[in-house]
């Protein structure tokens, strides 16, 4: 749905149909606070770009000539470029899933979604906040929720209650700010705690360390 501030949000979108760009371009600028600044048709030109505009979201699909949307989050990431990177795509298979959150992705979207779902899950990921599609949720819950993580245990262990805590909000797609907010305490905090929860779990972004905590038991789905 458009927004009712005039922030301005800047987008690049890459997939390799130029009809599919279209589409997905007109979607988003049903909101007058994205701002398309640029396109591309595969992943090498993709990246090309983020780094010349550095824009505030990348929306990549995952099957393009040269680099995939995958390697592509995993270079803006590997580059330290921080921005909300949205996958958005029509491969389901969790493979694709959890290896697009591992690569920093901080959602991961179906083609089949309505406009208004794409536009939020947009700025959504501006927000810092992770994004999965409601198709996909509960069966790739269950699946990562079902393995068994016995190396992982350990790891769990070495959490404080306090980083668990943020974890948990942070499931509930809360801003640090927010987190700070619930918890009485400072962002910088906030981000300290995140850090720890990150170099423990070995996650990459927020939604891994999202995933990763659900796999251990320390995110419920009722979390999310």
């Amino acid at each position: 749905m458009p927004a009712n501030n005039t922030q301005q949000i800047t987008v690049i979108l890459a997939d390799d149909h130029a009809v599919v760009r279209s589409g997905i371009r007109g979607f988003l600028e049903q909101d007058e606070c994205l701002h398309i600044v640029a396109e591309a048709g595969n992943g090498d030109q993709a990246l090309a770009l983020t780094q010349a505009h550095n824009p505030d979201v990348l929306v990549l699909d995952i099957q393009m000539p040269g680099r995939n949307g995958i390697e592509v989050a995993k270079a803006v990431r590997a580059a330290g470029l921080n921005m909300g990177i949205l996958i958005l795509t029509a491969y389901d298979d969790e493979p694709y899933i959890l290896g697009a959150l591992q690569a920093g992705a901080n959602g991961y979207v179906l083609k089949t979604a309505e406009p208004d779902e794409l536009v939020e899950a947009v700025h959504s990921v501006y927000e810092g906040k992770s994004v999965l599609d409601p198709l996909l949720t509960q069966r790739l819950w269950q699946q990562v929720a079902s393995r068994s993580a016995n190396h992982e245990g350990a790891i769990a262990e070495a959490l404080t209650s306090r980083e668990i805590e943020v974890l948990r909000l942070v499931a509930r797609g809360f801003t640090n700010k927010a987190v700070a907010a619930q918890l009485g305490i400072s962002d910088r905090t906030v981000q300290g705690h995140l850090a720890n929860v990150f170099e423990k779990l070995h996650a990459q972004s927020r939604t891994d360390a999202v995933m990763i905590g659900l796999r251990l038991g320390l995110v419920s789905a009722n979390d999310r």
